[in-house]
């Protein structure tokens, strides 16, 4: 492989990873989908019991990840021999990259999440995963809103 064509891909794989990133959708609880605004919400008020670390596995539902990775690895198979060796690697190296791609999207889409334990003040205990926002981890004894839209709830200080 020639070295400008060395250059495109590793380009184009970079952007791949930031757009990736761009894409993935926040989970903390102070972020709000676009249908999310302007809707009631019920306001409950408790204690952080206990707070577990946790990963939020990453998107694998997008072809954006296994599309580029295929695109990248057919341009990439297509640099090696000639003939049907030439349309052989193509073909394995849009496999593979669709492959790869589709793993590194999954990793950049991932996320530190916690699992917090809460005690209401009704004296129910509830338990929410959602992403850490930039105010970290919430501590065991903070008094926090638990903010709940129908299926979903958020915990915000």
């Amino acid at each position: 492989m020639n070295m400008p064509m060395t250059k495109v891909l590793f380009a184009t794989f970079i952007s791949l990873t930031m757009l990736l990133q761009g894409c993935a959708s926040s989970l903390t609880g102070e972020t709000y989908s676009r249908s999310e605004a302007r809707r009631v919400q019920q306001v409950q008020y408790g204690w952080v019991e206990a707070v577990n670390p946790v990963v939020i596995e990453g998107r694998t539902d997008s072809p954006l990840g296994a599309g580029v990775g295929a695109v990248v690895g057919g341009i990439a198979g297509s640099e090696v021999g000639g003939g049907k060796g030439k349309t052989l690697a193509t073909v394995v190296g849009a496999v593979a990259g669709g492959i790869i791609g589709q793993k590194v999207e999954e990793g950049a889409t991932r996320k530190q999440g916690q699992e917090l334990t809460v005690s209401l003040e009704n004296g129910q205990t509830i338990s929410v995963v959602q992403e850490v926002d930039a105010g970290g981890f919430f501590q065991p004894g903070e008094r926090v809103r638990v903010l709940r839209q129908g299926g979903t709830a958020r915990i915000v200080r």
